[in-house]
């Protein structure tokens, strides 16, 4: 882990680095007086809609395995989140299935499970937004070959996890053999893990939850367009929808680089990127990257701090969990 982090943190002063390189920071700093605060603030309405939105749609995905209140759900999720910007190496995508666990009777693997189902259906919503995009403006080589690789591991990946959950007694008993070679002490609690870590997926297979699942995607990540679009007005940057459609899809790819805690390089290089495809020089879209990752880091942080009195844990308390 220690490795992973270091490693990441030189990954992110590389790109903070190529962001500011070439650039008069006195422009960058100009350039915040320009701003249209009768912008900014709707953005700011629409990314925390956003996040009340994700919560809810954990919710459907964990309803067949448990059902959880609203408020605990948003409670939560907004701890959980704010674990992913704030801890290396990606452990903060446990704290939610750990926290959910200790408000609920649903076992942390089945949380896991619900987990990636989330991610699939994410991936899935953004690769119909790129088709959708590919209409309105030419996107580069790259972005269109990662996409369609994307594609074809999520729709394998969707077909796998329905294809485990309805034949669950069948893959449990496949992976029976690997799991005898374990110690006796260890082989029941791992198959136990193993069987509960399915359950998460038990929203596959029923259709009219998971199309409700993939709706509020579909509408959580429009609305993350229209925060972005929102900030162009902001910033006065004559750009198309489909500019906003375009930043989003390549700033989702940026962020999934593991990096320093925060998204910190990754976000505004890879912004910077995205806005460059559409003449925006790179000073201007320093500017709108430095803005759009403060608001957006800042929402998520203030609503996790907001919660984490009532949902306390701990770094170590992650770690425990990955080694049980």
């Amino acid at each position: 882990m220690k490795k992973k982090a270091i490693a990441g943190l030189a990954l992110s002063v590389l790109l903070v680095w190529l962001s500011v390189r070439g650039i008069d920071l006195r422009g960058v700093v100009d350039g915040f007086r320009t701003i249209r605060c009768e912008y900014v603030l709707p953005a700011v309405v629409v990314m925390f809609f956003m996040q009340i939105l994700r919560s809810i749609r954990w919710g459907l995905i964990l309803r067949p395995i448990g059902k959880v209140d609203q408020l605990t759900l948003f409670s939560v999720t907004s701890v959980g989140f704010l674990a992913i910007i704030a801890i290396p190496a990606r452990l903060g995508e446990l704290a939610r299935p750990y926290l959910i666990t200790k408000k609920s009777h649903i076992p942390i693997s089945s949380a896991l499970g619900t987990i990636f189902v989330e991610r699939a259906l994410d991936s899935l919503t953004i690769l119909i937004i790129t088709v959708v995009a590919l209409f309105f403006t030419p996107l580069p080589p790259w972005l269109v070959r990662s996409s369609i690789l994307l594609l074809l591991v999520t729709l394998a990946l969707f077909a796998v996890m329905i294809l485990i959950i309805v034949r669950r007694e069948t893959s449990l008993r496949l992976l029976a053999p690997i799991i005898g070679r374990l110690p006796a002490r260890y082989a029941g609690a791992v198959n136990r893990m193993i069987g509960h870590f399915i359950e998460g997926f038990r929203i596959m297979v029923d259709p009219a939850l998971l199309l409700l699942g993939a709706l509020l995607s579909i509408i959580i990540w429009l609305i993350d367009v229209l925060a972005i679009y929102l900030l162009f007005l902001a910033f006065g940057l004559h750009l198309p929808v489909a500019a906003a459609f375009v930043l989003m899809i390549i700033l989702i790819i940026g962020i999934a680089i593991p990096t320093a805690p925060g998204f910190i390089g990754n976000w505004h290089y890879f912004c910077i990127l995205g806005l460059s495809l559409f003449g925006i020089p790179k000073t201007d879209a320093l500017t709108f990257a430095v803005i759009y990752h403060a608001l957006s880091i800042g929402v998520v942080i203030f609503l996790g701090l907001i919660f984490l009195p009532f949902n306390s844990f701990s770094v170590a308390d992650l770690r425990r969990q990955t080694e049980t």
